[in-house]
């Protein structure tokens, strides 16, 4: 099972768009504040990153369990089953902080201007 970030970039895309402020509209956009960051890295490219290694995590546990189903004797039972439950850790703190982004989002839309 392979994911894609294809959907969620571009879930990220569309809620960017919608919170972008439009051209004609009454916010300056030189009003904006300055976040330092210390990492040198934007929170696309982290959350890019993040979704790339589940992404590996996904692939290397469904190539354990291939080699595992067709008799590899160098693939073991215990590292195939931890590979799979990495990956599900993974997938699923993926999924939390997705929800997480999402319930911010819709929180922040609803406040009032």
């Amino acid at each position: 099972m392979q994911i894609s970030a294809n959907p969620l970039l571009q879930e990220m895309q569309s809620l960017r768009g919608e919170i972008a402020p439009s051209i004609g509209s009454s916010i300056a956009p030189n009003l904006t504040q300055q976040v330092n960051n210390t990492t040198g890295a934007d929170f696309g490219q982290l959350l890019s990153q993040a979704v790339g290694s589940v992404n590996g995590l996904q692939q290397t546990s469904s190539n354990l369990a291939s080699r595992l189903d067709m008799g590899d004797t160098t693939v073991s039972l215990s590292d195939t089953v931890i590979a799979r439950e990495k990956a599900g850790v993974a997938f699923e703190a993926t999924v939390q902080v997705r929800n997480k982004l999402v319930e911010a989002y819709k929180e922040i839309m609803s406040m009032p201007v």
